[in-house]
């Protein structure tokens, strides 16, 4: 994709926008706050249908193409949460120290750790873009009592990546987008651009 034309990233977390930023490093990608864009209310269920909303949200309130990532940890023994309310699960504001007390607190006494952080992205056109691309993808491991690193961000400190021994917080960050489900999604999304001939 070229750097020559503009794309809205629908989101107003700085760490995503770090990360997308590196991953997607000839994308010429503009956070939707510097548009003075506020984020779509987030109200589906599932990943796929959030980052639909947000990237039509933005990609009407900009005029611009719009790429959208909607993402969350998704806890088997949970039952699947925090899933899409991984952001706000502790409610708003939104807080990663409260989100984690949360896991913490409901995982207690639980043996089953396992989980996976999904990413689904989404990048269309225009609002009206009745062709998105789509791309999901999930980075598997185990959520850890005791925070560990001071990386990332969210849920990162309590997120243990066996194949390292060590959690998503104590990663550098070019060994965390090589691994992570919003690297595996990104490269996804940027190949199947490439594919398409996309800007």
């Amino acid at each position: 994709m070229s750097t020559d034309r503009r794309v809205v990233l629908a989101s107003d977390n700085p760490g995503k926008f770090r990360e997308m930023q590196a991953l997607l490093g000839d994308v010429n990608l503009i956070p939707q706050g510097e548009l003075g864009i506020e984020g779509a209310e987030e109200t589906a269920v599932t990943f796929v249908e959030n980052a639909l909303l947000k990237a039509r949200h933005a990609a009407r309130e900009s005029g611009l193409a719009a790429i959208a990532d909607d993402s969350g940890l998704v806890v088997r023994a949970l039952g699947g949460a925090p899933g899409v309310w991984s952001a706000r699960y502790a409610g708003e504001p939104k807080s990663d120290a409260a989100n984690n007390a949360k896991l913490i607190a409901a995982l207690r006494g639980v043996p089953e750790r396992s989980a996976h952080f999904h990413c689904t992205l989404v990048f269309l056109h225009s609002a009206e873009d009745p062709d998105p691309v789509i791309v999901s993808r999930a980075w598997h491991g185990v959520v850890v009592d005791q925070p560990r690193g001071s990386n990332g961000f969210g849920y990162d400190p309590h997120f243990l990546v066996e194949s390292r021994g060590c959690t998503a917080a104590e990663l550098d960050a070019a060994t965390k987008n090589a691994l992570s489900h919003r690297g595996q999604a990104c490269r996804a999304l940027a190949q199947l651009l490439a594919e398409r001939g996309e800007p």
